[in-house]
């Protein structure tokens, strides 16, 4: 009962809070105008990230009131979740008020990662998806336990970092069609949920699922406005908050990283091969264009609603994988298929201009 409640809570709070985060976007004039990297047309209001997060915030209110955290390291990790939230929030904001550089996007984006960190949400241990042991004991940096792979804890750090930085930047790169960055996350919060329900009953975490719960409600509430044509967008505001807790969330036990790989795999993908094809050009890897590959797909003329229900269609695909799947070589194997499968896509758009 108390999923539902967290669920819909968040729901409605995010119907009610996206109308007025729309109306607060023309008051302060925080809105985009048409050109750049989008192609809509009148100004449409930027601040949606701030709807979002209030609505995750009325669940999160109900989570603490209702069932607390029982274990006192859960309590710091989601502490944690929510203090490096509201961090992403505020720089956001900043920067969709001053368009900030890069150098200080990528400082409020490290200060969310340390945040995180300081609170024990680390990558620091992953089940053994290979059939042997040999090549984790190979390495210097892994233990092995079991089936568990422990990393050293000055490699995880900075492997964490590495991927709270990039998967923020993956759904920044992504939020580029109408409905495309908060669809995607709301399937792949969902998955989280799910995944750590399950796993959560057999290790009586039964707060952890409320997190992603509360977000995908949230995100619910506000796709209906943020479908094409949208609206109001998620601003940085929104595209660092979701990017920050896909990548949380994914963290917190029992959530796993095969998830998130599999769910967010296209959008990964893509931002890889556009930040190696924009060094290669002698330009900032983190300067957004259009070369990623929604972009192309629009630019070639595809309905915007065809490109996004495309991008649902393949992240419902491979989260059922990641939480039926019960091989860890099936889903390694999956993930590099649909690798290969998205990069010979991608030169097959630059093949033809």
């Amino acid at each position: 009962m108390v999923y539902l409640v967290v669920a819909l809570a968040s729901f409605a709070a995010a119907l009610v809070a996206t109308p007025l985060a729309r109306r607060l976007s023309f008051r302060l004039g925080l809105v985009a105008e048409p050109g750049g990297r989008r192609r809509h047309t009148g100004r449409i209001p930027k601040l949606g990230g701030l709807a979002i997060f209030a609505a995750w915030l009325v669940g999160v209110a109900l989570i603490y009131w209702l069932l607390p955290p029982a274990d006192a390291n859960d309590a710091l990790r989601l502490r944690g979740l929510v203090l490096g939230s509201l961090i992403v929030v505020v720089g956001g904001l900043l920067d969709d008020r001053y368009d900030l550089p890069p150098l200080a996007q990528f400082l409020i984006q490290l200060a969310g990662a340390l945040v995180a960190i300081l609170h024990i949400i680390f990558i620091e241990l992953f089940t053994n998806p290979l059939p042997t042991t040999a090549l984790w004991e190979a390495l210097p940096f892994f233990r092995v336990d079991g089936n568990w792979v422990w990393i050293w804890r000055p490699m995880a750090l900075l492997f964490t970092t590495f991927w709270i930085l990039g998967m923020i930047n993956a759904i920044n790169f992504l939020d580029g069609l109408d409905g495309l960055a908060a669809g995607v996350c709301l399937i792949a919060a969902a998955f989280f949920a799910y995944h750590s329900y399950r796993l959560g009953l057999q290790t009586g975490q039964a707060s952890m699922p409320l997190f992603p719960l509360a977000l995908a409600g949230a995100l619910l509430g506000f796709l209906p406005f943020n479908f094409s044509p949208a609206r109001i967008f998620l601003g940085s505001t929104g595209a660092y908050l979701l990017g920050y807790q896909m990548a949380t969330l994914s963290i917190l036990a029992p959530a796993k990283l095969s998830t998130a790989l599999l769910v967010m795999a296209v959008p990964i993908i893509d931002v890889a091969w556009q930040i190696v094809a924009r060094i290669r050009r002698g330009q900032h890897p983190m300067r957004g264009d259009r070369g990623h590959l929604h972009f192309r797909l629009s630019d070639r003329g595809l309905p915007t609603r065809r490109i996004v229900l495309g991008y649902y269609g393949v992240a419902i695909l491979f989260g059922l994988v990641a939480v039926l799947a019960a091989s860890p070589i099936l889903k390694v194997a999956i993930l590099i298929g649909l690798s290969a499968a998205v990069f010979a896509l991608l030169l097959r758009l630059n093949s033809e201009g």
